[in-house]
């Protein structure tokens, strides 16, 4: 197997660990509050070393094993949020290689942007009668808080696949 194939293979199983794994990790108090998105760190990984477009592919499909899966009230809106960030975040990488404080800060800004879409989507179709800032309080930052960490934690042994194969690839392959 290619490494493309075991980086995409390793989507799959952090989809499962999100669904499995995660609850039984997260105390009981915050299980209400605290929903990571492990996967779409992977995603924003991709996207800012390899290719926007690939990021873009990526984060609506498993934005809507997301929405098939865990989420139901919708079909759709984690597949545009995911694939929406996905392309974003990999727009500022095309010029030249990113340092890791920037590659945190994008995947910061990047995670933001996905639970404020979905807070967007769910207030536009009346899901949800919080108000932003309470969002903001209590599921955005915690969540932010567990993909930095996450994020940092894959940061070295990701980035070293992804070069791998963005190495193999001819310049016309990389658009």
């Amino acid at each position: 197997m290619n490494r493309k194939s075991v980086l995409i293979l390793l989507l799959f199983v952090l989809f499962i660990i999100e669904g499995t794994i995660i609850p039984w990790l997260i105390p009981y108090s915050w299980q209400t509050r605290l929903f990571p998105h492990l996967v779409f760190v992977v995603i924003m990984y991709f996207s800012i070393f390899e290719n926007r477009h690939t990021g873009l592919v990526l984060g609506i499909i498993f934005g809507l094993l997301h929405d098939i899966v865990f989420y139901g009230a919708i079909i759709g809106s984690y597949s545009f949020a995911m694939g929406f960030t996905g392309y974003l975040v990999g727009v500022p990488s095309r010029s030249r290689p990113m340092p890791l404080p920037m590659v945190l800060i994008v995947i910061i800004l990047g995670s933001l942007l996905l639970d404020s879409t979905l807070f967007g989507i769910y207030s536009l179709f009346e899901l949800t009668h919080q108000p932003y800032s309470w969002a903001f309080v209590n599921h955005i930052i915690p969540n932010l808080f567990v993909q930095f960490v996450f994020a940092l934690a894959i940061y070295v042994p990701l980035r070293r696949q992804l070069e791998i194969i963005t190495k193999r690839r001819s310049p016309e392959q990389k658009s």
